[in-house]
Order: structure tokens, then sequence, then C-alpha cells
């Protein structure tokens, strides 16, 4: 570790770590790292429940109903919730104010039971002022009240009316239920490995809201209480505060909005509760506007659950989220919460586990995304075409498979792009032992209906001389100096299908490589997947002067290919990608069935590239274990249906080949990155090759 970073961490302690004095019921240092939540799953309720205006002792039994039915970590419920955002001038009235500290204690009492964090807005008397808090109730005991930072006095807002906001003279502690309690907006609240920050509404919608600061002091669950009036096109300027948020902080962000109970003399507040993690919206409850009926709801919630682990791998890569600590003046104290049992994963996550991450799930979606990759793809190539002589040929082996497809289709937007003639890609077809008439056909179809230029190399001659040259017998036949390529055919495809014989397939492949790179500027074809699987001949179809398909995930490929058929080509053409795309996926590098037919399938020698590219993302983008994945993969539905033995057994071929293959990885040609996840070893992943699996 660098110096500048060690004294990062250094300051890190002194500036923001220090403890508050407060009673040991607080305290649980010795467990300041205790695990908790199994697999990082921290479940989270944003809810805003029937509000009788100006009546707490309602409000509190409505918040009751809700925590017994709950089943969550954490319980959050909107801005002033005790009492009601819009009581007003009612808010200078003694009997509303301790009405509200009343009931704040008697709801501390009737959640003793409820292992959840509950945090929930109310008025405070500070000294001479009033201040608009959350206050922080676990197991019966309130541990903590925040002040709002920032009060809107603008518009239809008036709090300053009514409210002081936090400063910096506010006392540390205030006296509650005969008890000193930590107040300030300093604090952060420790549950385990789930950090709580509290912000107020106002406090998000300014440059910059205190939950920043909470983050990089260590909150990783950021907590909005709020009460937001509906206007047009607000909600969608809320979303887009809490998805951004979450995603600059790298956390959790919840968000409970007062709902239609409130008053309605001047406004509407419509109860729009949000979760989100590192920008990405998890869930968002029902509000007065959406559209959907009935239109009036008079209690909301929406209850998802947040992933730690997530969230802590993704702060640990992102260097720049540390370096914000150099900028941090301000100092936050610590709170911890004590006796904090294990919680094991629930059995059915409440959010979306995604089999195909790679994969936009709404059609609208995916057609914006490939529309965006073949653009990223193109560009990356149509730099590198201008490096180079416009008469240098561009040489594409084409196979009828979808890699190879797919890498012509790019080059197509390529050279039209860069007005080169598409004469210039050479499509080159080189049938072997294995090739079938289904896929050559393809193959010369497609050079014939794109216009490039078409070459045919038969290899099996050049593959034949090649194994008397290696004194090798192909697939256990022996050769000799009468035997010919018809022959050894006929034998080859006579052979059961469990035969193997990997220097068969290599000479082949290479074979095919030394002829394109002999032929011009080579553009490979291989996939993400197949560099993460190591399914590639080293220095053969593993190697290329380019790779527009570098980080391209297999799961991809055929919804890239179906796009260009369906809004770049028509007819016969719209017809053909159709057919490649849904052709079984194979080298064909062993021979064919003896009807022809393809023998050698991919996913049935290395199991289901879905799964496979499941695991790659979980994996590489998230920095998930063994039994991480596992769970996941329970919860994700997956075109295909797989037992529990299957998906162990493929996540752990996954596991082997990956760690064994890094050699491959690292010396693949250069190649655009089109997604989050890509094993460029320039950039994106650096492993050693001789890592051990074993570990994971």
């Amino acid at each position: 570790m660098g110096s500048r970073r060690a004294e990062g961490g250094t300051l890190q302690c002194r500036r923001l770590c220090h403890q508050i004095n407060v009673p040991p019921i607080y305290r649980d240092d010795l467990h300041h790292d205790t695990e908790v939540f199994e697999h990082g799953i921290f479940r989270v309720l944003a809810a805003a429940p029937s509000v009788t205006v100006g009546n707490p002792q309602e409000n509190v039994d409505a918040m009751v109903s809700i925590i017994e039915s709950a089943k969550s970590d954490l319980i959050v419920f909107p801005e002033l919730a005790l009492t009601g955002y819009t009581c007003g001038d009612l808010f200078g009235c003694k009997w509303l104010l301790d009405a509200a500290e009343r009931q704040l204690q008697l709801l501390a009492d009737r959640s003793r039971k409820s292992p959840a964090a509950i945090v929930v807005g109310t008025p405070l008397r500070v000294q001479d002022s009033l201040m608009n808090v959350a206050a922080v109730i676990h197991q019966g005991t309130i541990i903590g009240f925040v002040p709002k930072s920032f009060l809107p006095t603008y518009r239809e807002f008036y709090e300053g009316r009514h409210f002081r906001a936090s400063s910096p003279g506010d006392p540390n502690e205030v006296h509650f239920g005969g008890q000193p309690v930590p107040f300030g907006s300093d604090l952060i609240f420790h549950f385990g490995e789930a950090v709580l920050g509290i912000e107020i509404c106002e406090d998000l919608w300014t440059p910059l809201p205190p939950s920043g600061y909470q983050a990089v002091a260590g909150a990783n669950v950021l907590i909005n209480l709020s009460a937001s009036n509906e206007t047009i096109g607000k909600a969608e300027w809320r979303r887009d505060l809490v998805r951004s948020q979450s995603g600059r902080c790298i956390a959790g962000y919840v968000y409970a909005s007062a709902g239609p109970g409130e008053s309605t003399s001047d406004l509407v507040f419509g109860g729009h509760c949000l979760i989100a993690e590192n920008g990405s919206l998890v869930g968002q409850s029902r509000r007065i506007g959406d559209g959907q009926s009935p239109a009036y709801v008079n209690q909301t919630e929406i209850c998802c659950d947040l992933d730690l682990q997530r969230l802590a791998h993704d702060r640990r890569v992102v260097g720049s989220f540390d370096d914000a600590i150099d900028h941090t003046v301000r100092t936050f104290r610590h709170v911890h919460l004590q006796k904090l049992a294990e919680r094991t994963a629930p059995a059915t996550l409440k959010r979306h586990v995604d089999a195909h991450p790679f994969v936009p799930s709404k059609s609208e979606e995916l057609s914006d995304r490939c529309a965006e990759i073949f653009a990223v793809q193109s560009a990356g190539l149509v730099k590198r075409l201008s490096c180079l002589s416009p008469s240098t040929p561009l040489a594409i082996g084409i196979s009828g498979g979808l890699d190879s497809t797919l890498a012509l289709l790019v080059a197509l937007h390529a050279v039209d792009a860069a007005k080169w003639p598409r004469s210039s890609i050479i499509g080159i077809t080189m049938p072997g032992f294995g090739t079938t008439k289904h896929t050559k056909t393809s193959a010369d179809l497609l050079i014939e209906q794109t216009g490039i230029t078409g070459e045919c190399i038969e290899i099996r001659q050049l593959c034949l001389d090649t194994f008397r040259s290696l004194g090798h017998s192909p697939l256990g036949i022996t050769i000799d100096d009468q035997t010919t390529v018809e022959s050894l055919q006929t034998q080859l495809n006579q052979m059961p299908d469990d035969a193997a014989d990997l220097t068969f397939e290599n000479v082949q492949a290479r074979i095919r490589t030394m002829l394109l790179m002999n032929r011009g500027f080579v553009l490979g074809t291989g996939d993400m997947s197949e560099q993460a699987l190591g399914w590639s001949t080293y220095n053969a179809d593993h190697m290329s002067m380019y790779n527009v398909n570098t980080s391209i995930p297999k799961t991809l490929v055929r919804f890239l290919v179906r796009f260009a058929a369906d809004h770049h080509f028509t007819g016969e053409t719209t017809e053909l990608l159709h057919r490649i795309a849904d052709t079984p996926i194979s080298p064909e590098l062993l021979p064919p069935g003896p009807d022809g037919s393809i023998r050698q399938n991919t996913e049935a020698s290395i199991g289901a590239y879905e799964l496979h590219d499941f695991f790659l993302y979980q994996f590489v983008r998230n920095g998930f274990d063994r039994e991480k994945v596992l769970y996941l993969a329970k919860q994700a539905t997956f075109d295909s249906t797989y037992d529990a033995k299957t998906i162990e057994s493929t996540l752990d071929q996954f596991a082997v080949r990956f760690f064994r293959n890094q050699f491959k990885r690292n010396c693949v040609p250069d190649g655009p990155k089109v997604g989050s996840v890509s094993l460029s070893p320039r950039g994106d992943w650096r492993m050693p090759s001789d890592a051990d699996h074993r570990a994971f």
C-alpha cells in the first residue's frame, strides 16, 4: 500500500471515527466488525402509515401495526410522522409537543419485541428551540436523535417559522425519558455491518447533502425521512435524486415520504417511498398520482433487500471513494447497537436477481442497449481502421456461427462509417473435419448477401499433413502415406460421440488462424464468456489483430445478432441471421454425427452459458464467494430449469476453468470495453496465472 493511501487511512480514523461517550447499552466495540447479516442481505422497509394530523396516539397505533407485521431489519417512517408534517402553528402548542414526546416513548416500549432498528420523524424540544428530528429506536430504547440540517423556507414550505436547523452549537445529548440520549447531525449508527446515516427531506436537495459526508465516514445505508408533496414531474426528480445519491455514495438509500393522510389545505402528499442501491432503484411504493388504480391510497410501503456485501466490494475497488477522505473535515460520533443476533439470509429475496445480468429484460431497453453496443464496437474498429492503409484487407473467419457473424456485422458498420468498400472485408470459410452442411451454408449465404469478398480454403489436407508431420493418430486412427482426406473423414464420422482428441482440435484451430494471419488484418471473433472459460485454442482463435467481441458475453451475442437482423436488414438476410442465431453453439472441431448434424455441442460439454455468464458477473463484478453466488442463483429465474447439483457443478467448473486460463487472457488482443465487466489484462482484470482456484 502506498504511503499516501496509508496516511489517508490514518486521517480517516482521526477525523471520522470518534466514539461517543454514551452509556454502555449503546456500545458494542468488541463486535464492531461482526457480520450479523448472512450474505450481507439487509432487509429494509420504508412506510408512509395512515396519518391523523395532530394526533400522535393514532399515528403511533398505525406505526405499531406496521412494525408488528414487518419482518425487516430496518423500518423507516416519514418526516414528522409522529404528529403529521402539516400541523402548522400547532407545533407551537405545548399539548401537542407533550403528546408527541409521550407517544414516542410509548412507541419505543411497544416495539420492544421487534429486532428491527426503527427510524421515525418527530418534533423535539431542544433547550429553548423546537427541532425537526429523526428518532432512532432499537429494542425498546431510543438511542439517538438526528436533527434536520437544512430547513426549506420558500414557495410552499415554511419550516423556518416553526423549527430551528441543526448548528455547531447543538448539545451532544438531550435528556429524554430520564436518560441521556445522543443528539446531533454528526451521529452514525452501527447495526452489525449495516452502518446507518440519517438525513431529513431537504437535506438531500441541497448541493452538499449530509449523506455524502456520512458515506465517507462509513455509512452504507442512508436514510431519508421526508415530506415531499406531489407536483407535476416531481416524482421523477425525486427518483433521480435518490438513485444518483445512492450511486455517488455507493450505498443503499431508504426514502420514506409523508402520505395522503396529511392535511390537504394547500398540498397533497403522495406517500412515495423509494429504496435504491448504488445507482439502481431496487423498489418503490405506490403514490398518489402514479396513474394506477385505485387512484387514492391511504398507506404505502415498500420492502426490499439491500446487498451490503456488494456495496462493500464496490467501495473497496473504487479508489476515488477513499480519496474523498482527504477532502472531508467533518467529525462523526458512532453509536453501536448491542445484542445483535445473527440474521439468516431470507429464503426468498425481496429484490430482483437477474438471471441474465448482461441482457436487459425489457424489450425497449434491450433494443437501446444493442444499438449502443453496436455503436461502441464499430467506433473502436473505425479508429483502428484510421491507422491502416485503405488497401488493407480485413480478414474474418466466417464459420456460420454466432460470434463470427457478430464480428462481421460490426465490421460492416465500421467500413461503412470509414467509407471503405465492403469488398475490403474478406470473409474466409475454412471447412474442416467437423464442419457441417448447415453452418457452411449459413456462412456462404452470409458472405453473398452482405457484399463482402468471399474465399473458401479447405483445411483438411493441411491438417492431415500436419498429423503426419507430428506422427499423430487423430482420435486414435492410424494414418500412413496412403491415407486420404476422404478415407480419414469416413473413419472419423464413425467415431463414438464421446471421442476426444485435443491435438486433433488444436491443429485445425491453429491452421485456420495461420491462414487468416497471412491473409490480412485479422478481426477476432471470440467473446468474453469464452475468454472467461478459456474456451479457445492458445494462439489460434485466441489471437487476432483486433477483437470487437472481446467484452461481449455469450448470452448477449445472440440478442445482438437478432437485433441486427430486425433493425438493419430485411428479407432473406433477416431470415438468415435468425437462422444463425438459432444454431447450437459449437466450435465444430470434432466430426459431425452420422446424419451430418453438429455433434460437438459446447454447452453440453461445459455447461449452459446462461449459468456461466451469471457466475462471471457475480464473481468479477461483485467479488462474491461461492456460497453467495449459489444463494443468488437459487433466487434467479433462468431460461432452463437446473437442479441444485447442476448449478453447483457448473459453478465449480467455471471456477476451475476461470483460474486455470488466466494465462490466455494475459495476452489477448486489443478490443473495446462495452459494459461494466471486462477481462482485459490492461485495465479491468489483472490476476496471476497460477492462482489457486481451491480457495474460492
